[in-house]
């Protein structure tokens, strides 16, 4: 439910509302007192429902706050999700107040009841758990990139249960994209296994590299130079409100190793978006390579003896 029908439903929650308090007065008139004993029943059912109607109202209008605020997508959603929930539970006290006259007898009722769900439902209850701590301890949000377990995907969605991720790479990719399938899992998970988080409010980027094979016998200032400048370049053009000037632990770096065969690799390492390591990669290498084969005696590739 986004925020275009937090309208919608606050015009029905309020229409609701008054309604259950007109018909929680109206009962009372002399017109309906041959419905006798069935009066009190419906002035209880009538604002037991009317309260349960207020608390969604006001959950409404504090979605509708949310929404007005400059949040970051993740926490949008987990505050969206604790209103919701906090509306369920105190929905739920409202309709056990109804059902039960005894407080008592509905609370030693409640007792037992969950010390049975408690042995039924472990695996549910430990993802509720997992939720409540995902909530306090951010350990990643919706449009965040994670990997859990051998499953690495874009998260899009956080339930009180289980979490929904766009799969990446797979089983038929050799790359950072996705693949187009849904993995789910459920949030008790995160309690027993290791969390790799690609991305954060606070660090936009991660690092990632490409290699080229060399000869021995280039210009390696050169290969290193035109490397460095199809980085810079591709940087600038896909976020340019960031001055490379200011935030130099973002500075890309060419360095140099032996191949495992008899070549060399000129390695290019740079900051780049979660979601575009393989785009990034594809525009660097498409900036580099023509300017590196317009001068064949600086840059010789591997070929034949010449490795």
């Amino acid at each position: 439910m986004d925020k275009h029908n937090n309208k919608k439903w606050i015009i029905i929650y309020s229409s609701i509302a008054v309604a259950l308090i007109a018909i929680y007065y109206l009962v009372n008139l002399p017109i309906f007192n041959s419905w006798g004993h069935y009066i009190p029943f419906i002035r209880k059912l009538s604002i037991s429902l009317f309260l349960i109607s207020i608390i969604y109202l006001i959950s409404k209008f504090i979605d509708k706050l949310i929404y007005s605020q400059n949040h970051l997508e993740g926490d949008r959603y987990n505050l969206l999700r604790i209103v919701r929930f906090l509306a369920l539970v105190f929905s739920l006290i409202v309709a056990a107040s109804f059902l039960f006259q005894n407080l008592m007898a509905a609370a030693v009722s409640f007792g037992l009841i969950s010390l049975v769900l408690g042995f039924a439902l472990q695996a549910p209850i430990s993802s509720f758990i997992a939720w409540i701590y995902l909530i306090l301890r951010r350990s990643y949000l919706v449009g965040d990139r994670i990997q859990i377990k051998g499953f690495r995907g874009d998260v899009i969605e956080i339930n009180y249960l289980d979490t929904s991720i766009l799969e990446c790479s797979g089983d038929y990719l050799g790359n950072d994209r996705r693949s187009g399938r849904t993995v789910r899992f459920p949030n008790s998970l995160i309690l027993r296994e290791e969390i790799i988080n690609y991305s954060g409010p606070q660090v936009p980027f991660i690092w990632n590299e490409t290699a080229i094979q060399v000869a021995y016998t280039s210009d390696l200032q050169f290969v290193e130079d035109c490397l460095l400048e199809a980085a810079r370049q591709d940087f600038n053009e896909r976020y340019p409100r960031i001055d490379m000037r200011k935030h130099r632990q973002w500075e890309p770096a060419v360095y140099f190793r032996n191949n495992v065969y008899a070549w060399m690799e000129a390695v290019v390492s740079y900051p780049v978006e979660p979601t575009d390591t393989t785009g990034r990669r594809t525009r660097i290498l498409k900036y580099a390579l023509p300017k590196l084969n317009e001068s064949p005696n600086q840059v010789k590739f591997p070929e034949g003896a010449v490795r």
